[in-house]
């Protein structure tokens, strides 16, 4: 039986992933980046804890629309019985995946054991990571990253193993822990796991895209089935409509000052729709410096942006 992922990214010429990010890829923005060109998108990662307790804000991130497919719902945690519960919850939702966080570097995810963390354990990585797999019907992807430091980066072997449990896919973050998002992702650990013999599963390359020209070459250089954008899409979904066009031979496409404006407002005008106004502007905050980078003298507006208490000052300061 062909591998259900696989069948998936099959359907595109190169897929691209937009990366889950907290507080960042919700539906108004997975909206925007899939009209963009994204292929596959993934929820906010969301706590088998609070989702096992059916806690309402961690349910509601499971939710998506039919157009937001293929979608898959990102869950992370330490404790089997509530990854167990969280991934059966998940897979009620009816997403096209499961994807496993095993790679999130932040303080309040790995002091608890979860995220990264795991990769001082890789046995027990294995082992929750099995029992995932086991207890829903779904396919079970993960997301990791190279090791928890420099000394150790066990990810050749790691990835093997969490094939053999049976997950679908992998995406790797070409960091360990330990370098968080400083210095420069390594891809030559991930080439190594793609041209692995044994590697027969989608693996999927992440760190430091940021423009077209680099995730050809990557494609090119480390052989991956797709690529996963991060930070680069931040108030820039425009990124996949470019690295589209480069694929296909034509000069990308930059987006000028209107409709820079255009998919801004859209982005707070859905965001609101979604979360309410004042947790919209608060959250879009991050987003402005990306959506008009190399704008001249934007900086007087981006101040006046930053403190901005409605969605038509934010229009008025814009045009």
């Amino acid at each position: 039986m062909m591998n259900p992922i696989q069948q998936l990214l099959e359907k595109y010429e190169f897929p691209l992933y937009l990366a889950p990010m907290e507080e960042v890829t919700d539906p108004s923005f997975r909206h925007l980046c899939k009209d963009f060109g994204a292929d596959v998108l993934i929820s906010e990662f969301i706590s088998s804890d609070a989702l096992s307790r059916e806690v309402e804000k961690s349910i509601r991130k499971m939710h998506f629309d039919e157009d937001e497919r293929p979608f898959g719902i990102q869950i992370f945690g330490h404790d089997e019985d509530s990854l167990i519960a969280a991934a059966r919850l998940a897979e009620s939702a009816n997403p096209d995946f499961i994807d496993i966080n095993w790679g999130c570097p932040v303080k309040k995810v790995v002091s608890k054991g979860a995220g990264s963390a795991i990769l001082k354990d890789i046995p027990k990585m294995i082992r929750l990571t099995k029992a995932v797999v086991d207890a829903v019907s779904l396919p079970v992807t993960v997301k990791t990253r190279l090791g928890w430091e420099e000394a150790e980066k066990p990810i050749v072997e790691a990835a093997e193993m969490l094939q053999d449990v049976g997950i679908k896919a992998l995406t790797i973050h070409g960091r360990t822990r330990s370098q968080m998002y400083s210095g420069t992702a390594d891809w030559t650990l991930i080439g190594e796991v793609k041209n692995n013999p044994r590697m027969c599963i989608p693996i999927i390359g992440n760190g430091d895209i940021d423009s077209p020209e680099k995730a050809v070459e990557y494609k090119k250089r480390f052989g991956v089935d797709a690529i996963m954008i991060g930070r680069a899409a931040i108030g820039n979904p425009w990124i996949f409509r470019q690295i589209k066009d480069y694929l296909q031979g034509r000069e990308p496409s930059c987006p000028d000052y209107e409709e820079r404006v255009n998919v801004c407002l859209k982005h707070l005008q859905m965001a609101k729709e979604w979360k309410g106004e004042r947790t919209a502007i608060l959250e879009m905050r991050k987003h402005y410096a990306n959506y008009f980078k190399g704008i001249p003298h934007f900086k007087e507006r981006k101040i006046k942006l930053m403190s901005a208490l409605s969605i038509e000052e934010c229009a008025e300061i814009l045009q």
